[in-house]
């Protein structure tokens, strides 16, 4: 387990101070194109100074090429690698599993989507064949973030915050995945309770719903998503 709670797209020192006192445990910073929460190295490493030991910081990408992202991890600290581009495809928003082996010695993330228009099919079908492929290749993922599906050919900045949430019912019945997995996609402080109750994710990733603007949070709804989020985890914890 990499992490619980994950604040995403953080973009200030202020605010990941934030996140971490309030109890997140990973913060996410973006480089991904597009995103109106991308930082550029420099900024991304002030603010991964303001993250304390014990907080896992990592760096959200998107067809960004391995030497580019060891580059970044290494000028910036980050602890972990996460990638958020298509699971196949040509286009340069994709993350081929053969990036996944490029960044060995890295602790690598992968965000995968609900296939929503699959009924009868396994929703996670096309994530289990990405995963088999990178463990081919070399060491698998240290974890993955299931997200959103979103359609074909989607640029990269908007690939992720966009505020729409995962089947967590379908998750919960997909067959597991071999990883440990945390839940993203439109969680708030109102829904992040019901979201780990009825997917059984082991974590949680949030973006937009802990915003007061684009890459801004707002501390109070920040302090009531970890709190209810850490309640509810505490909460299966008992039952199982």
């Amino acid at each position: 387990m990499l992490f619980r709670v994950k604040i995403c797209g953080v973009t200030t020192p202020a605010d990941a101070a934030l996140a971490a006192a309030a109890g997140a445990d990973a913060i996410g910073l973006n480089f991904v194109a597009g995103s109106p929460r991308r930082l550029e190295p420099e900024e991304a490493r002030s603010v991964a100074a303001a993250v304390p030991e014990g907080v896992l910081t990592v760096g959200v990408f998107a067809g960004t090429a391995a030497a580019e992202i060891r580059r970044i991890a290494a000028a910036v600290g980050l602890d972990a690698v996460q990638l958020h581009g298509h699971l196949s495809g040509e286009g340069p928003a994709a993350d081929p599993p053969e990036r996944c082996a490029a960044l060995g010695g890295l602790a690598v993330i992968r965000a995968v989507r609900m296939e929503a228009d699959a009924p009868g099919r396994d929703p996670l079908g096309a994530a289990r064949a990405w995963l088999a492929a990178a463990a081919a290749l070399g060491p698998p993922p240290a974890f993955v973030i299931v997200d959103a599906a979103v359609p074909r050919g989607t640029p990269a900045g908007h690939l992720g915050g966009t505020g729409a949430t995962v089947d967590w019912a379908a998750l919960s019945a997909a067959a597991p995945l071999g990883l440990p997995v945390a839940l993203a996609g439109g969680l708030t402080p109102e829904n992040v309770a019901a979201a780990i109750h009825a997917s059984m994710a082991a974590a949680v990733d949030t973006a937009s719903g802990v915003e007061a603007a684009p890459g801004r949070k707002d501390p109070g709804k920040l302090r009531a998503f970890v709190t209810a989020a850490r309640e509810a985890f505490s909460a299966t914890a008992k039952h199982h």
